[in-house]
């Protein structure tokens, strides 16, 4: 949908495991509004430097320009003025419940507003703002992944510690890559508790 001065923003919301695409589609989104010749702002966690310290890179190198930023509150303080029609954000699990409501401040202003990110942590479980960002989002794409150990679609990240699955009380927040990651289907999602392997579902 075009941007169009008297129209009410909205948001879009891309989630699903890693490996799935999502900064891979928030770029293409964000390229084709360029074209459009909109103005436009990214904005990344400063956490998220796997590929590049400011932009957005997906895991198969695809790249936009983008502002690296601690918190909501210095995402705020570096949006243009006036500001742009549309603001995207990648990895927004990582973001503090400050950038809920400052979403909302946005598309009340008209600004079309792009977020991706995991909607499951590694245990499976809702990870940070992302279900309070799906509930109010206008648009939800939910992408999955291939299951490496059975093909099945994959919908969940497994966390590999030394090629075992991780424990449930590990830290949620591990930034990496393939060297710590995989996407997994349902019943290839494993999580340990008490030294006990189990099924995440």
């Amino acid at each position: 949908m075009p941007y169009l001065p008297w129209y009410p923003g909205w948001l879009e919301a891309i989630v699903g495991p890693m490996f799935s695409g999502k900064s891979e589609e928030l770029i293409r989104r964000v390229k084709r509004a360029l074209i459009a010749g909109q103005r436009v702002q990214v904005f990344k966690p400063r956490l998220d430097d796997r590929y590049h310290a400011s932009d957005v890179v997906s895991h198969d190198g695809t790249r936009v320009e983008a502002v690296a930023v601690a918190d909501s509150r210095e995402l705020r303080a570096r949006l243009q003025d006036p500001l742009p029609q549309v603001v995207a954000v990648d990895e927004v699990q990582f973001f503090d419940a400050g950038l809920v409501e400052l979403v909302m401040e946005l598309t009340e202003q008209g600004v079309r507003v792009i977020v991706a990110g995991l909607d499951l942590d590694f245990r499976g479980e809702p990870f940070g703002i992302i279900p309070e960002l799906l509930a109010r989002a206008e648009w939800v794409e939910k992408l999955s992944a291939v299951c490496p150990r059975c093909g099945r679609a994959a919908t969940r990240t497994q966390r590999l510690i030394n090629g075992q699955p991780a424990r449930y009380d590990d830290p949620v927040i591990l930034v990496g890559a393939h060297e710590v990651y995989e996407p997994r289907c349902r019943g290839c999602h494993t999580v340990v508790r008490e030294n006990v392997p189990q099924q995440s579902s």
